[in-house]
């Protein structure tokens, strides 16, 4: 009987199954013109540019920032590849949430910087000052300043109190 000796073939290296400069959600922005929204997420939300990748053509093929200490990722938006923005889809399913120091602050300045205001800012039942935008670009933002710290029963008694949804529409 023969018996073969297998030798072991070196491996490369197994990489990171992410990595370490981001989290294991990251928001990935599709923009038309993903230049002019990091302009504007710099005025608007603070935001901090850490990469910018232009492709040949000028259109960004990646670039990456950060708001709040998040890191958020931007492209242009590339209709061949079926990468297309919120205003060629004609809105966003998603919203993106936001904890700030002052909600109040942060919207206002938001508005000025060219930001609709899609719910006004008012206090919510679970506890947070609470507000929702939508951006030049189609991307809807809930901001939000954390209040007061509630136990799951309390958020579920403020909830009850509520009026109806078709109620609360109408006011």
């Amino acid at each position: 009987m023969t018996v073969r000796t297998l030798t072991k073939t070196p491996r490369k290296p197994k990489a990171a199954t992410k990595r370490k400069e981001l989290p294991a959600v990251t928001p990935h922005l599709v923009c038309a013109g993903a230049a002019d929204a990091i302009d504007f997420y710099k005025k608007a939300f603070g935001a901090i540019e850490t990469t910018r990748l232009p492709g040949k053509d000028g259109r960004l093929m990646h670039a990456a920032m950060q708001i709040g200490g998040a890191s958020i990722m931007l492209v242009d938006e590339m209709p061949e590849w079926g990468s297309l923005s919120p205003k060629s889809l004609k809105g966003t399913p998603v919203t993106i949430h936001l904890y700030v120091a002052d909600v109040d602050a942060f919207v206002d300045r938001a508005v000025k910087a060219g930001a609709t205001r899609k719910m006004p800012v008012a206090d919510m039942f679970w506890g947070d000052r609470y507000g929702v935008i939508v951006d030049p670009f189609g991307h809807s933002w809930s901001v939000a300043t954390h209040q007061r710290d509630m136990t799951a029963e309390q958020i579920q008694e403020a909830m009850r109190s509520l009026p109806p949804c078709e109620e609360a529409a109408k006011a």
